[in-house]
């Protein structure tokens, strides 16, 4: 399947892509400035806003510190009235690093390497904050607060409104197989922050290990953009049915999949769920209560991750009739 990015640009990469650029992404080299400005204290204090520009804190090498872009960020939504000359950083917009992984040092940024996603935002300043601000790839307007996607067939989705740009990013997650790279379209897909070693996976690591899965068939029956199920893969486990009710985490999926080294065959016909297949994988869109009636095998496994918050006693009796163990995330 074709990787290309709704926006044309080259949004969408391999795992072998991202990971052979890795060590000097967001990395200063040895002229960037240190500056830092404090996340609780007004920007107009510690900066002198009329000189907070395009090469404003920007490096011979083209990248500049995440706080002086967010200070560029800000510095123009005081200037179109939607924050006050008092305003901090911590409350204006979350910067959403893109690619996102666990840092050791100070993010510096280049061009088109960061999304923005803030509660108060209009679109004439999202568009204006694209141009104006290099590094900013995409503009979202949302409530990093609010859960994104959908619970279940029984509850409304909620997404974020893209202003202008592109919101597709990517995270990478460390697993004892290797990286795995998992790309988002973060105004669908929940935002998860980038951390030394995923819980989740090491979890589910730990139970293939305790019981000599490889030979396994599991059901990822929530699977969202696909990470547990990937991982299950890279652990060598027989096959994996990966199945979202949410459209636009399915489509990641399919994209996760071919980016971590995994074939896809998109269904030219969805029958029965059914969107895409390889050659030990399969994809379905169906909401995990109704498996039943399109699954006619039995798993070893059933992953479910559930929203946080949310009731997994109906996924859970649903899973039951269609595997011998469930492992709830």
């Amino acid at each position: 399947m074709e990787l290309d990015c709704r926006c044309r640009q080259k949004c969408i990469k391999t795992a072998e892509e991202i990971l052979s650029e890795i060590k000097t992404l967001h990395k200063p080299c040895f002229k960037c400035s240190p500056i830092k400005i404090k996340k609780f204290a007004p920007l107009i204090n510690q900066v002198n806003l009329n000189f907070i520009d395009h090469h404003y804190g920007r490096c011979v090498c083209n990248r500049r510190h995440l706080d002086l872009t967010m200070a560029h960020v800000l510095k123009i939504m005081i200037e179109e009235g939607l924050e006050n000359e008092k305003s901090t950083l911590r409350k204006a917009a979350v910067p959403l690093i893109n690619p996102g992984y666990p840092l050791k040092y100070d993010p510096f940024l280049k061009a088109n390497s960061l999304i923005i996603l803030a509660s108060n935002l209009d679109n004439k300043t999202a568009n204006r904050i694209l141009n104006d601000v290099e590094e900013v790839k995409g503009v979202l307007k949302g409530d990093m607060g609010k859960k994104v996607g959908i619970e279940d067939s029984n509850s409304a989705p909620h997404v974020y409104e893209l202003l202008a740009g592109c919101d597709v990013r990517c995270d990478i997650l460390k697993s004892p197989f290797g990286p795995i790279c998992i790309h988002k379209n973060q105004s669908k897909i929940h935002v998860e922050i980038s951390r030394s070693a995923s819980s989740k996976i090491n979890t589910l690591n730990s139970f293939l290990k305790k019981n000599e899965a490889t030979d396994f068939k599991v059901l990822d029956a929530t699977c969202g953009p696909g990470t547990l199920g990937i991982f299950c893969l890279k652990a060598g486990v027989e096959k994996v049915v990966f199945n979202d009710l949410w459209e636009p985490a399915i489509n990641m999926t399919n994209i996760n999949l071919e980016c971590n080294g995994f074939k896809v065959d998109l269904r030219k016909k969805y029958e029965n769920g059914i969107i895409s297949s390889g050659l030990n994988f399969e994809v379905y869109n169906k909401d995990i209560r109704e498996l039943n009636t399109v699954l006619d095998e039995k798993f070893d496994l059933c992953i479910i991750d559930p929203f946080p918050g949310t009731d997994p006693k109906e996924f859970v009796q649903a899973a039951s009739k269609l595997s011998r163990e469930i492992l709830i995330l």
